[in-house]
């Protein structure tokens, strides 16, 4: 039977403190044990309570995270004094056992796990295994954080829950890369940048578990300007432009844990510069434009996973968006689309207006309007993205000489788009490129 420590996750904490502060408080108790220190005494809970009161004060502002401990290149060699030296290398907090201690850590911010990493070789091997991630994934532990790129080899993350940013580590790749058109997608616990080098496409892959880029695996058949959308350690990748130039209609599925490409049955039309999402189980390619023709498809196509077999949705996004009439396709971005709880919305960037979609009458629906700053060049240069049970827009500069990024958040009850601005930040640029992480 446990005393003093089997209260580490279940005790009751100040009303004030809120899902952000039991973070911080298990966290805190992590250390503490791991450390060997005694356990709390009435002091330490005052300390504390005064802590979790200034965490709902600080959070409200910008904080950036640090995952210097999740580095490889983290000198090892003082792990005796964090309390590592003298530890059991299976049970992590000894006074409580692997288990115990693996159920505390599943139940922390991902953004307090390089601190945890730091505190000995036993947490940063545990963290850096994606074990845990794994396990919250099948508990339903997720938090949902956005990546985003303002500058060509930079990307920055946001926790819209704690409102906390993270720098990544810069990219590092030749001028041709940095250069070339570039999609993004966020795959269990990866970030994957698509891009072209000198002679051929390539891959690069942020690990959050390591917090390093490195190269990815290739595709099956290398492409750009796809549809894709992910879900959970899955993604699938339809459509685009081979190096030739050739539009496509090919489809494959990665999995994240394997690092593997699974090539799917092909689409019943070729498109590029569409776009993909995940909903009811499906996976869904909309818009787009397809081969001998420079107007936008109206179609659709879904995906079922389960029979392996693609169906044609037709008018299931018909016509531009209105005031982009003048433009050529191919100077318009991908449709702008999100699911939150399995509904469909669209940005109409033009009319600067939230659509939603009813898959019954096959249909679009104003709901209301995108934030103020949501301006775009004909779509490019914001994001919009679902984010767990929120919509996220991420708008930028609106002319030369920069000005603040701004991200914004709504999440759909029925009504009309109430915006919450959930952080801004300056910025000489407009959003590149934007992708969602869940895990």
């Amino acid at each position: 039977m446990l005393e003093g420590p089997s209260y580490l996750v279940s005790r009751e904490l100040p009303s004030s403190c809120e899902q952000e502060s039991k973070w911080i408080y298990n966290t805190h108790r992590v250390m503490e044990l791991s450390n060997n220190k005694r356990p709390f005494e009435d002091s330490d809970e005052i300390t504390l309570r005064k802590a979790c009161k200034l965490s709902d004060a600080v959070l409200g502002g910008d904080v950036v995270m640090d995952l210097n401990g999740l580095s490889p290149a983290k000198d090892q060699s003082d792990d005796e004094h964090q309390g590592g030296g003298n530890s059991d290398s299976s049970s992590l907090i000894h006074q409580l056992g692997r288990d115990i201690s693996i159920n505390c850590l599943l139940r922390c911010s991902r953004s307090d796990y390089g601190s945890i990493a730091s505190l000995n070789t036993n947490f940063r091997s545990l963290i850096r295994s994606g074990e845990l991630y794994t396990l919250r994934r099948k508990m339903g532990v997720v938090e949902h954080w956005v990546y985003f790129s303002c500058n060509l080899l930079e990307w920055e993350a946001f926790d819209p829950d704690l409102r906390r940013w993270m720098h990544l580590p810069r990219m590092a790749s030749n001028e041709c890369f940095m250069c070339s058109d570039k999609e993004s997608l966020a795959v269990g616990t990866e970030l994957l940048v698509f891009g072209k080098e000198i002679t051929s496409h390539v891959v690069y892959r942020y690990s959050i578990l390591t917090n390093t880029w490195s190269f990815g695996t290739e595709m099956n058949t290398p492409r750009c300007l796809f549809g894709s959308a992910s879900r959970g350690e899955i993604a699938i990748l339809a459509g685009g432009c081979d190096p030739r130039g050739t539009i496509l209609k090919s489809a494959e599925l990665y999995n994240s844990e394997t690092g593997t490409w699974l090539t799917l049955p092909s689409m019943n039309k070729p498109r590029k510069m569409c776009s993909g999402v995940f909903m009811d189980g499906k996976f869904y390619v909309i818009g787009g434009i397809g081969v001998g023709d420079q107007k936008q498809l109206t179609c659709g196509e879904v995906y079922d996973l389960e029979k392996g077999t693609w169906t044609e949705i037709p008018n299931m996004f018909p016509g531009r968006n209105a005031g982009a009439a003048e433009a050529p396709a191919a100077a318009a971005a991908p449709p702008l689309l999100a699911v939150v709880n399995n509904i469909l919305y669209a940005a109409d960037y033009a009319e600067q207006e939230v659509r939603r979609y009813d898959k019954e009458r096959n249909m679009w629906i104003t709901v209301g309007s995108l934030p103020e700053r949501a301006a775009s060049m004909n779509g490019w240069g914001i994001a919009f993205r679902a984010c767990g049970d929120r919509l996220i827009v991420i708008g930028g500069p609106r002319a030369l000489g920069g000005g603040p990024i701004e991200l914004n958040s709504w999440v759909p009850d029925g009504g009309p788009p109430q915006w919450n601005l959930l952080a801004r930040k300056p910025s000489d640029s407009f959003v590149y490129n934007c992708a969602v992480m869940g895990c």
